[in-house]
């Protein structure tokens, strides 16, 4: 027999009974009943509830074991007596009746319990990450994880992708996240830096003359953590394609993504075609370029209705006389809603640093619609059914406002729009909405310095005729703002997956777009002088995404947090609790650096 073991805690079947056996694992709970131990053993496959009594050779050690001591047991297995059998178990119906125990590893007093579903304090489970990863749904969401990757990577090389590995050490990169950076002892004064992502990279083997790139990349951004971001390091799935259109990356991309959430997602209805949503659309009827669409309220420009004569209501209309918009926000059934909810929104609203939420209240008086709320008598019956009809609400409905600049009216009113929707309870849990967000703006005026600047992604290709593009009169500031790209965003139930584009292989529209941004030939030569020129030596149009992996993990397990399924994660402040990262470092490691430290004041 094996020194260890001949089954796994998870493998004993009825088929097995009569058999001797010999399994080795944690301790999970242990009962006394009357003298009669009963040990749950458990391992990395399962769970198998052993016996052991006064009669057993083994009794006198099982009286000494406590919680996750490690143990290798062998005895009998036989079946659980009539109505003692657990279902949930896959080893539910039989016993191990012990013989023998060994000791191999005691455990001291324990920090923080295995067994159970008791809460812990984050600074607790950070340290002692090892228990952590023992209890169940969290073992169970790292597991799940690793399958995920496997599938990922199997549809990847199914639809003709070839796994690359780019490098780790590299030049820092002038914008997006913070880089952590690396001092290189062979060049002092010099440092590596951790790529934020490998894009540079994959657009470089593109233009090397490969054609289907993908990779589970590791990526390194020195930012704050967020529940759906983790600090320091996270994984995406990198892609990249030639010769292709935004519509190829949509048709390659889509049925992977599909199929992992048909696959791991437990029957939950996945969007069987992702719906393309331009970025424009978006803002107006969701307030926010990641919606949920499982939130069944889409948010009406209203501002037109506001504009009416005959409506008094002097707060929006000099609003819109300034420039601004008036969003609705529609909120089914709210009639029903006791004051207080209609107050609670108000009060939310101020939060949020608005005046608060107009609204009003829909009702059916002999057949007609009539509107009550506090500023129903600014607005006269022709008028509150106009409103009606643009934001699709009847008798029984209540619409509320937000009005302001129209990027802080529409922001409002997404927020709104989900805080309403959790309120109703409006929002269908148990499926998986995914769209594409497209068109996104090529530039944006950017107000602190009074110029156009680039609104999302340098690097794309402008969805603008290539000859109109490289004429334009940098003055002309109409037509420049009214320029999309080929960039979109994959985003599931309000959570952003990726984004992507189909990139700018042309140096000479490259340039154009950065001096319209106001950028000299120099500054581009200077941060992108690498790029630049492997671009003049013959790029194949090409573009790609990078959806997260952690953040498709984190969906599929029904986690709220990232850190529930990462493996070893990081703390809110950047910090590993069990390994004591960061670290200082000794003097002759800094000298071997050429690196000085110049610490801030405590």
């Amino acid at each position: 027999m094996h020194r260890y073991r001949s089954h796994t805690c998870g493998a004993l079947r009825e088929t097995h009974v009569g058999e001797t056996v010999r399994l080795s694992g944690w301790c999970h709970r242990i009962r006394d009943h009357g003298g009669v131990l009963f040990i749950d053993l458990r391992d990395h496959y399962g769970l198998t509830q052993c016996v052991v009594d006064p009669d057993s050779p083994a009794f006198k050690v099982a009286e000494t074991l406590r919680s996750e001591w490690v143990v290798r047991v062998d005895g009998k297995v036989r079946n659980r007596p009539a109505g003692t059998e657990n279902p949930e178990l896959p080893t539910g119906n039989v016993e191990l009746y012990i013989t023998e125990i060994e000791v191999l590893g005691p455990a001291g007093e324990l920090p923080m319990q295995v067994f159970g579903d008791q809460n812990f304090p984050e600074e607790t489970r950070l340290k002692y990450r090892f228990l952590d990863l023992r209890r169940e749904k969290l073992h169970q969401n790292i597991v799940k994880r690793g399958q995920i990757i496997d599938s990922l990577r199997r549809r990847m090389k199914e639809g003709g992708f070839f796994e690359f590995q780019t490098p780790i050490l590299t030049a820092s990169s002038p914008e997006g996240a913070r880089d952590f950076l690396v001092p290189s002892r062979l060049h002092p004064g010099k440092f590596y830096a951790l790529p934020q992502a490998p894009q540079q990279f994959k657009q470089l083997t593109m233009i090397a003359g490969f054609d289907r790139y993908f990779q589970i990349a590791p990526c390194f951004r020195d930012e704050d953590a967020r529940a759906d971001r983790s600090p320091g390091e996270f994984y995406q799935l990198d892609i990249e394609m030639s010769f292709v259109t935004q519509e190829d990356v949509f048709q390659a991309v889509e049925p992977v993504l599909r199929g992992v959430f048909e696959e791991f997602g437990e029957g939950r209805p996945v969007t069987p075609v992702f719906p393309r949503i331009p970025y424009a659309e978006a803002m107006l009827k969701y307030g926010v370029d990641k919606p949920d669409l499982r939130n069944p309220i889409i948010i009406a420009d209203v501002t037109a209705e506001f504009l009416r004569e005959d409506v008094t209501f002097n707060a929006f209309k000099n609003v819109i006389k300034a420039g601004g918009v008036v969003r609705a926000i529609p909120a089914p059934g709210a009639a029903g809603q006791p004051r207080s909810f209609f107050d609670k929104l108000n009060d939310w609203a101020r939060g949020e640093g608005a005046p608060g939420l107009g609204y009003i209240v829909f009702e059916d008086e002999g057949g007609e619609l009539v509107g009550r709320g506090p500023i129903a008598k600014f607005v006269p019956a022709e008028a509150q059914a106009a409103i009606a009809i643009t934001a699709g609400v009847r008798a029984g409905d209540a619409v509320f406002f937000s009005a302001g600049e129209e990027a802080k009216a529409a922001g409002l009113a997404g927020k709104a729009r989900t805080r309403i929707g959790e309120e109703l309870d409006l929002i269908d849990r148990e499926r998986f909405d995914l769209c594409w967000i497209t068109d996104f703006p090529m530039f944006e005026w950017n107000e602190e310095e009074k110029k156009i600047d680039f609104s999302h992604n340098p690097f794309s290709m402008p969805n603008f005729d290539h000859d109109a593009f490289l004429a334009l009169d940098p003055a002309d500031e109409k037509t420049i703002l009214g320029i999309t790209a080929f960039q979109y965003d994959i985003v599931c139930n309000g959570v952003e997956l990726s984004s992507g584009a189909i990139r700018n292989h042309r140096p000479d529209i490259m340039r154009k777009a950065f001096a319209i941004a106001g950028y000299g030939e120099d500054v581009l030569e200077a941060k992108f002088g690498g790029m630049l020129r492997a671009l003049s030596y013959g790029a194949p149009p090409h573009g790609g995404i990078a959806p997260g992996v952690d953040r498709i993990v984190m969906l599929l397990c029904n986690a709220q947090n990232l850190r529930e399924v990462v493996l070893f994660p990081m703390n809110q402040r950047a910090e590993d609790l069990m390994m004591g990262a960061p670290s200082e470092v000794t003097m002759k490691q800094l000298r071997e650096l050429h690196i000085r430290l110049n610490l801030p004041e405590k």
